[in-house]
């Protein structure tokens, strides 16, 4: 018969190789572009991919599965881009009057044929019996030869009068803001327009490629005084030879002019550094800027190089110094580390 002290060592031999085997085996959210948002107790997280694949948390870091957004592709995507794959893009999330708007893009890699989508529910919970998206369809669409610029990467922005607005945008001739609809899925008529972030582009490029205006997933946030313009320079999407980074500007009005620390307007390539890739991490962006609890955190992508570039998501806490810029510590890339559950 075994002594309680040798059942207890005994256990413990047994327990800490297992304890440690899981620890290593636990798989970190890979996503894109990520979007969230909170109903209730409980975080939701929607990402690029085929059908939108969405998650839930009630801590911010152990997400389960839940499936994805469209069973199916959108049924107008193949009329917009021909060679729409089924990965739908850069997923953006609001409430507005008792429903969730989830914005979204159709595009085909390299090509400004784009679309931006909206699809409509009464509640994230899809446990709930009022759980169902409505799509509603294009909300507007950029068309190669006529437009250059990129109907990509929707971020939805309310304004103090209570009017939405939807900035936007990848490459081309940079990142736009449109004015809605009071509905929320159709554009504003009369149509009013902006130009808020771009970078340098030779007018002897061709207007059918991005070229080298490495400038995309704009999102506007409210802090204060100030409209705060996040945004992503470089390339993505190459693992661990990604250059992604995020920059910022502010405006006292939404419309602009986006000024960086230096006063250098984002719309002629201005832009402050917030938080740069690293020999760990060699990439990061495509991030979204909110407020749970009383604090501000930035929800983002980074390839992370000791898994052959994989994208992984980061949350990370945005505090603010002095004069009202945002500050990310670089920490927060090794401290965060989200476990995937199915």
């Amino acid at each position: 018969m075994h002594s309680k002290l040798q059942i207890l060592l005994l256990a413990a031999s047994l327990t800490l190789p297992t304890l440690a085997r899981a620890a290593t085996n636990e798989i970190q959210v890979d996503i894109h572009d990520p979007a969230m948002a909170k109903e209730g107790d409980t975080y939701y997280l929607y990402s690029s991919g085929p059908g939108i694949t969405f998650y839930s948390s009630k801590d911010m870091k152990t997400w389960k599965v839940r499936g994805r957004i469209f069973p199916g592709d959108p049924p107008w995507a193949k009329g917009v881009a021909s060679r729409f794959n089924g990965h739908i893009w850069a997923p953006d999330i609001a409430f507005h009057q008792g429903r969730y708007y989830l914005y979204y893009a159709v595009s085909s890699s390299g090509q400004n044929s784009s679309a931006i989508g909206v699809t409509i529910n009464k509640t994230l919970d899809p446990d709930s019996p009022d759980y169902r998206w409505e799509d509603h369809g294009i909300v507007f669409k950029s068309i190669p030869g006529r437009d250059l610029w990129n109907a990509i990467d929707p971020n939805i922005i309310v304004d103090e009068k209570g009017t939405p607005w939807m900035d936007f945008g990848s490459f081309w001739s940079g990142l736009k803001l449109v004015k809605l609809d009071t509905n929320w899925t159709d554009l504003a008529e009369p149509e009013e327009w902006y130009s808020i972030a771009k970078r340098e582009r030779s007018v002897l490029v061709d207007d059918s490629v991005p070229g080298p205006a490495e400038i995309e997933g704009p999102f506007i946030f409210k802090k204060g005084e100030y409209y705060y313009l996040f945004v992503s320079w470089g390339l993505c999407c190459r693992g661990k030879d990604s250059t992604y980074k995020v920059v910022v500007g502010r405006a006292n009005d939404l419309k602009g002019p986006y000024l960086d620390k230096e006063g250098r307007s984002l719309a002629h390539g201005g832009g402050t550094l917030l938080l740069d890739g690293n020999k760990d991490w060699p990439g990061l962006g495509g991030g979204s800027v909110y407020t749970f609890d009383g604090k501000d955190y930035m929800v983002f992508h980074a390839y992370e190089a000791a898994d052959k570039g994989l994208q992984k998501l980061k949350i990370a806490e945005i505090t603010w110094d002095a004069m009202q810029w945002p500050v990310i510590d670089e920490k927060a890339l090794d401290n965060y580390r989200s476990i995937r559950v199915e």
